[in-house]
């Protein structure tokens, strides 16, 4: 996947709700000279003003390469890539609503239909543990067994996609749906569909999106 598809999303991530410089992207890369490993957007510089060069390349044994120090999440975004072969893009974001019930330690539940994007019946929210850590990385790969999508305890949350257009539109039905279900809570507790309902709804996604008729 390259640079460019990165670098774009990057400076859209805004549109999750994602503000400043919180949040991290990454994509599945390998470099010609350095093998397979991730490029990922660098610590604390502000994605209006990321260019090309200031991508830093991770490789697969967790080895830096360029300007910039990668996210301080980086661990976690290598640990999918090596525990999720589908995974071709990760998006880690602090959208409002979203970060809201994750602060809560609030999973979404089967609540709406749509929680079925992320590829089951309810969206799980990791346990806390410290940013950079390997045990924030053990905590996401278990949420995110099953799933493209989880929450991270008094954090944020990630989405993961085959392409960085796939995951970057997950990240932003997740802070939709993360809206509408801090919604329902201020007016009640909402219905929440079956274990089998929802399992017939994973499987018509599965075919969801553009395709020729």
């Amino acid at each position: 996947m390259t640079a460019a598809a990165l670098l774009q999303a990057a400076r859209s991530l805004e549109s999750t709700g994602n503000v400043g410089t919180s949040g991290n992207l990454s994509v599945r890369h390998t470099d010609p000279a350095q093998g397979p490993g991730m490029l990922i957007t660098p610590s604390g510089v502000p994605y209006e003003q990321l260019q090309e060069d200031a991508l830093v390349f991770v490789d697969s044994e967790g080895a830096p390469r360029g300007r910039y120090a990668p996210s301080s999440e980086w661990r976690f975004h290598l640990a999918i890539y090596a525990d999720r072969p589908d995974a071709g893009a990760v998006v880690h974001s602090h959208s409002p609503h979203a970060t809201a019930l994750a602060c809560l330690g609030r999973p979404l539940p089967a609540f709406h239909y749509e929680v079925a994007f992320a590829g089951g019946k309810d969206i799980r929210c990791a346990p806390y543990a410290t940013f950079g850590t390997e045990q924030i990385s053990v905590n996401v790969l278990a949420a995110l067994e099953g799933r493209r999508a989880c929450l991270i305890a008094n954090h944020g949350a990630v989405c993961l996609g085959e392409t960085m257009d796939k995951a970057l539109f997950l990240a932003r039905e997740l802070e939709q749906l993360a809206r509408i279900y801090s919604l329902c809570l201020a007016m009640g507790e909402p219905k929440v569909l079956s274990d089998e309902e929802m399992a017939h709804v994973v499987e018509k996604f599965a075919a969801y999106g553009p395709r020729e008729v």
